[in-house]
């Protein structure tokens, strides 16, 4: 009988490698495809790769992955990001022009973030993840394409327009995962604090480290407020 649970388990496990990894592979194919067939710029190309990786994390959470699986992926993908900045691994990935270590930043928040809370509030990382992908990802689109009210912050380029996506998304995606754990009407109010954060924490976003500041604050404040109210 253990044998067989045995097996059992390692085939869920397999599964669950394949089901993640295919969605983790397929959205890098076609961030490689487009860059090779010119068919979008790079800065383009970069928030699609942000925004379709961070959506992993709902998978994971669907699967209900175990914690040492979510950090040793994390360990994984970070160290092929390192060597993406020393060789052409992901061109399509790293090619922003700028000297940035966000695609670092940004599968170092997915380990931190599943370490700390997936065994007791895997929502929380959740939150934090999604609101980096989405918020962040859209936040940026908008800005570089309908920016036309600048301001600057600590010598950061921003727009009204980019900030005021970052936090309506950031709102929108916090209010939801809240709203099926909590409740809408304690959930919503949570939302729009974390978003109010998540905002101001990516004005400054040098080096990409907005990629680790933005998830990990939401994340925690959103941790912190649920455990007041």
């Amino acid at each position: 009988m253990q044998a067989f649970l045995s097996v059992g388990d390692s085939f869920a496990l397999w599964q669950t490698l394949f089901i993640l990894g295919g969605w983790v592979g397929g959205v890098i194919v076609l961030a490689e495809g487009l860059n090779r067939l010119n068919l979008a710029d790079a800065e383009v190309i970069r928030k699609i790769v942000h925004i379709g990786i961070g959506n992993v994390i709902l998978l994971a959470w669907w699967l209900q992955i175990p914690t040492w699986l979510g950090v040793a992926a994390s360990v994984l993908f970070g160290g092929v990001t390192l060597l993406s900045y020393r060789f052409p691994i992901l061109p399509g990935i790293n090619s922003v022009g700028r000297k940035s270590l966000g695609t670092f930043f940004y599968t170092l928040s997915f380990g931190c973030l599943i370490g700390f809370f997936w065994r007791s509030h895997p929502y929380i990382a959740v939150l934090g993840i999604l609101v980096m992908a989405w918020g962040d990802g859209l936040a940026a689109l908008i800005g570089q394409s309908f920016g036309s009210h600048p301001y600057e912050v600590l010598g950061m380029k921003k727009s009204w327009e980019g900030s005021f996506t970052m936090w309506l998304v950031s709102f929108l995606v916090s209010g939801l995962v809240l709203g099926l754990v909590m409740g809408s009407s304690i959930g919503w109010g949570v939302a729009g604090l974390v978003a109010t954060a998540a905002t101001a924490l990516e004005t400054f976003s040098k080096f990409g480290i907005d990629n680790l500041t933005v998830p990990l604050g939401s994340g925690a404040i959103a941790y912190l407020l649920v455990h007041l109210l």
